[in-house]
């Protein structure tokens, strides 16, 4: 079998030399220069919430293959039934209800499970579980980056284990309805919603119809229908 991991031990990278704040806000739009290997240079556009500092070291870490620090989680909060928590929220950006999981930025000095806690009270009155013997929450080893055309924004997806606890606790701006959604209907879900998807929601969820369908397949395998099946 040949190595899954490309080799690029002969592909030279191209080279940061200057990064320039062009608009500030709570987005922030950045031009960033690069030299290519030939010696030309080249600007890309480029977001991200991140100060000019933390942005240059930012993309230093990434550069050196460092771990970059997480700058936002997106749970997928599992019900005691074993069913899959979702949330239905306008987003402005896209003017439009999008179906997804519960997600938010991590707050200066917070861990990342007390920013699942917070999110899911905030976001859909749900709490992690204290009752099972193993973990509650599983992380994903690695992070993973939003949209890498656009901003170096990295998200920490997590498996919860979750129960009610009360109301949301949303804030003024925040319109958001929350559904659970049994793993069999994963399928018509998806061949039926209208609504604006998350990308990462849309991939779980279509990971989840195609075991449904493997697993069926394997119950026939084992069980063949015969007319009895019929009588």
């Amino acid at each position: 079998m040949k190595n899954a991991i490309p080799d690029t031990t002969n592909v030279t990278a191209p080279k940061l030399t200057d990064v320039r704040l062009v608009s500030d806000g709570w987005l922030k739009k950045y031009v960033l220069t690069y030299r290519l290997e030939g010696g030309e240079t080249f600007e890309y556009e480029a977001v991200s919430r991140k100060g000019l500092e933390e942005y240059r070291a930012a993309l230093a870490a990434n550069a050196a293959g460092e771990e970059p620090q997480t700058d936002a989680v997106c749970i997928v909060p599992i019900l005691p039934d074993d069913s899959i928590l979702l949330i239905r929220e306008f987003r402005y950006p896209v003017n439009a209800w999008v179906i997804a999981f519960p997600a938010g930025l991590i707050e200066p000095g917070e861990t990342l499970d007390e920013c699942i806690d917070r999110e899911l009270r905030e976001e859909t009155g749900h709490r992690v579980r204290t009752d099972l013997e193993g973990k509650a929450i599983i992380p994903l080893p690695q992070s993973g980056h939003s949209s890498v055309g656009m901003t170096e924004e990295n998200v920490r997806v997590v498996i919860a284990y979750v129960e009610p606890d009360g109301e949301a606790q949303l804030s003024d701006h925040e319109l958001i309805q929350v559904f659970p959604l049994a793993r069999e209907d994963a399928g018509r879900f998806l061949d039926e919603n209208r609504d604006l998807i998350g990308t990462r929601c849309q991939l779980l969820l279509e990971s989840v119809r195609r075991t449904n369908v493997l697993r069926k397949r394997l119950e026939l395998a084992q069980h063949p229908i015969t007319s009895r099946d019929y009588a």
